[in-house]
């Protein structure tokens, strides 16, 4: 395994002033964002697909650092109900998996998107129970209309340009938010849909990660670390699901954290030693979204616990028995 960073944290950064910074602390691998949900500021595809010069000097300053890119990352809502989102984001995805190619990078993270609930609808509509009954039959639309029709095709299209894997991340809000819903739409599509998988947007809906890797064998294509900080005393009144401000930490029932912040160093061991067990031996790609530290300090405190529990030599045979 090797530690990573997912660079949006560092937008404001030039790419080599960056890349610099991060071999410095000790990173092994970046992952690009390339999506319209906030600026692609280092690995913008308009700018690489149009240029051939700018392309070469992108992957110069990639290899001079020796930095090389676990995946791109272009998560957005390409089956929104809204003709300009879905246009934008989808657009996003095809000239990912081409910039991709000229990369050499197979896998591409997005997230399965979310549909409204019928073909008049105007705004996407994220079903979370079965009643009332019509409730069933959206969700029958958004699955059998929309979400398998377009992974169907974004998987043949990714394919052209030799993109094997489509590494979706599990986000409430979304389609797919639980590694059941994951495999649904594996299951529909095919083994090139695998999961970005995320902890943090588990952690706060109660689900056990290690149970949930295990459960996920072979279909995880990518690993991001974020931790999520649960307020128990705010959920015994209200619940997990909460719409106020992420800035409201006080009153929240849960907000992302830095790795460690969440849950302590016993906790991420299993986590790793999970991933250990189903073979997983790829980029483990820090995301830093904590209010409570800046950028540096945050980074820092999730590098050195991880760097502490990854598991980067590969097993030998056992000696022992």
């Amino acid at each position: 395994m090797k530690l990573g960073v997912f660079t949006a944290l560092y937008n404001e950064m030039p790419l080599k002033a960056m890349l610099q910074k991060l071999k410095v602390m000790g990173f092994e691998a970046v992952e690009f964002y390339t999506g319209k949900l906030s600026p692609a500021a280092h690995c913008n595809p308009d700018e690489l697909l149009e240029s051939g010069a700018k392309l070469q000097q992108f992957k110069d300053t990639i290899e001079k650092y020796g930095l090389p890119i676990s995946q791109l990352n272009c998560s957005g809502n390409p089956v929104s109900p809204i003709p300009s989102e879905a246009a934008k984001h989808k657009d996003a995805f095809v000239k990912t998996v081409r910039l991709a190619e000229k990369l050499g990078i197979d896998t591409v993270a997005n997230f399965s998107g979310c549909p409204g609930g019928g073909p008049k609808d105007e705004t996407p509509n994220w079903i979370t129970c079965p009643w009332p009954e019509e409730f069933l039959s959206m969700l029958d639309y958004q699955w059998n209309e929309v979400l398998i029709p377009f992974w169907q095709w974004a998987v043949k299209e990714a394919a052209d340009y030799g993109v094997t894997k489509i590494a979706l991340e599990m986000h409430p809000g979304f389609c797919v938010y639980n590694p059941e819903t994951l495999l649904r739409l594996r299951a529909a599509v095919g083994p090139a849909i695998g999961s970005n998988f995320d902890p943090s947007h588990l952690i706060w809906q109660g689900i056990d990660i290690p149970e949930a890797i295990l459960m996920l064998r072979g279909a995880i294509f990518h690993m991001h670390a974020k931790d999520t900080r649960v307020f128990s005393r705010n959920i015994r009144k209200n619940g997990n699901l909460d719409t106020k401000h992420y800035s409201d930490v006080e009153h929240r029932a849960w907000v992302f954290g830095t790795v460690g912040y969440g849950n302590d160093e016993h906790y991420w061991r299993a986590v790793v030693d999970a991933l250990a067990v189903i073979g997983y031996n790829g980029v483990i790609s820090i995301e830093h979204e904590d209010s409570s530290m800046s950028k540096d300090e945050g980074l820092k405190k999730a590098y050195d616990l991880l760097d502490k529990v990854i598991i980067r030599e590969k097993p030998g045979p056992m000696w022992w028995a």
